[in-house]
């Protein structure tokens, strides 16, 4: 898909495309990739924090469903050694197979305010992942953290809070996407705690 043939974010799949270069900045200051780690990255999209990922880690696993983001992603990192694109629903997706032979594998996902609820829940599940640095809307990362006797407390902190610990890191404007969405967003750090069922695949 050639740069005059701009992709439009789809409304279907709850689409924003990060372009804000400070905030990729600080959201890649933030996970830190490594150079002797394997990194996965769900929902790629146009590769904002893509290209900064696979410079820095050894490799890269990307899982997009957008099948109109496939082809560009591919055209713009096919050729690197360490980049592999993997086109699957990330709610069905089984991380701990796909980073092979890696045993282990860090998380950083923007994800789709209309399923990011269902992909948190996914990924607890997952238990080759030690850590993630998550962008979500930011009512459901208030939520996630609200304290016990909170009105904002559900289901979802509980869950978060039995097998993680979680940070929020900085808040998003609208302005930092395109398009922007109508809600502000927060990135967040989340580390799991051993899991006793981290070897029983």
């Amino acid at each position: 898909m050639s740069s005059s043939n701009p992709i439009r974010p789809s409304k279907r799949f709850g689409q924003h495309f990060l372009h804000d270069r400070n905030i990729i900045g600080k959201i890649i200051s933030a996970f830190d990739p490594r150079q002797d780690e394997t990194v996965v990255e769900i929902g790629p999209g146009t590769g904002a924090l893509t290209a900064t990922l696979v410079e820095r880690a050894a490799k890269v696993v990307a899982i997009e469903f957008d099948r109109q983001l496939i082809e560009p992603l591919r055209e713009q990192f096919g050729e690197r050694a360490n980049f592999r694109l993997i086109e699957a629903d990330a709610l069905e997706a089984d991380i701990c197979n796909e980073i092979g032979p890696a045993s282990s594998a860090r998380v950083v996902a923007n994800l789709p305010y209309n399923i990011s609820t269902a992909i948190l829940q996914r990924l607890i599940e997952q238990p080759c992942i030690p850590e993630m640095v998550l962008m979500l809307q930011k009512e459901v990362v208030d939520r996630m953290l609200a304290p016990a006797g909170s009105s904002a407390r559900g289901y979802l902190s509980v869950l978060v809070e039995a097998y993680c610990e979680s940070e929020k890191l900085f808040d998003v404007s609208p302005g930092a996407f395109r398009p922007p969405p109508k809600v502000w967003s927060s990135v967040m750090r989340v580390t799991f705690r051993p899991r006793i069922n981290a070897n029983a695949r």
